[in-house]
């Protein structure tokens, strides 16, 4: 976009060079009105508006691309708060003005705003309560969607989150990390009445199979979010984790959003 604009301006500024010496020398009754008119109206209003559209897409992550000056910025995971529209649109894709709350990797949760394009199929992953990973700078309110991210190093990052919060224990992340992937059938899940930074705690009741095909049952007390509660409900199956030669603790895996 900025090449056409750049190439809009260099046009215009030489239609506008014809105009000015048409203006000077012509002989006509009014050398001023002649066809190069359309010089300066290039030069002073469509250049300049190419230029704002082009940086509004930069900004906005156009075309899945994270701008250059968040390029390697840290990643943290965002909780959509509001969204409402700018009024741009590209393609048919409006521009959205995001709010998020994001927490970092080091425990820190802050307030920001991203623009971003996003096509109409996929309003559904912004609405309000979904779970997004951006970029950002320090000190910057201003944040980007981590389009350039890969799965696993979002999935790290979670991790990291939720160790800084309290969220997980240094076991749990190590069971997450190193231990034996499966499946779990939840058999109960028992609330138990207490509420640990906004998660239910509920007494959890699953049949954990082995790699080998046989099964054990182990019960235990987890803090989860309302949507891992819903996920959970006896007679889901979950992906969980636990380390082979322990069996006496199992996590839930918790997928981070690409």
């Amino acid at each position: 976009m900025k090449i056409i604009a750049w190439l809009i301006t260099l046009v215009g500024l030489f239609v506008t060079y014809l105009y000015i010496r048409e203006g000077l020398t012509g002989d006509g009754p009014v050398p001023w009105l002649n066809g190069f008119m359309a010089g300066p109206i290039c030069a002073v209003v469509v250049a300049p508006m190419l230029f704002r559209v082009a940086t509004l897409l930069e900004n906005s992550g156009s075309g899945g691309k994270v701008p250059a000056n968040y390029r390697g910025a840290p990643i943290g995971m965002a909780t959509v708060v509001s969204l409402a529209r700018t009024g741009l649109t590209v393609n048919d894709q409006p521009q959205l003005l995001i709010t998020l709350n994001v927490d970092t990797q080091d425990g820190r949760t802050f307030h920001a705003e991203a623009k971003q394009l996003v096509d109409l199929t996929q309003m559904a992953m912004v609405q309000p309560g979904r779970m997004l990973p951006v970029r950002y700078l320090p000190g910057d309110s201003r944040v980007v969607l981590a389009t350039d991210a890969a799965p696993d190093e979002l999935q790290q990052v979670l991790d990291q989150i939720r160790l800084a919060k309290g969220l997980v224990t240094p076991r749990q992340l190590q069971i997450s990390q190193q231990g034996l992937e499966t499946r779990a059938v939840v058999l109960s899940m028992t609330p138990t009445g207490e509420i640990r930074d906004d998660r239910a705690v509920v007494s959890l009741g699953m049949r954990v199979t082995r790699p080998d095909g046989s099964a054990f049952d182990i019960v235990q007390e987890k803090a989860l979010s309302p949507e891992l509660v819903a996920a959970a409900q006896p007679g889901a199956v979950v992906r969980v984790r636990y380390l082979a030669h322990d069996e006496s603790e199992v996590i839930i895996l918790v997928a981070a959003q690409p």
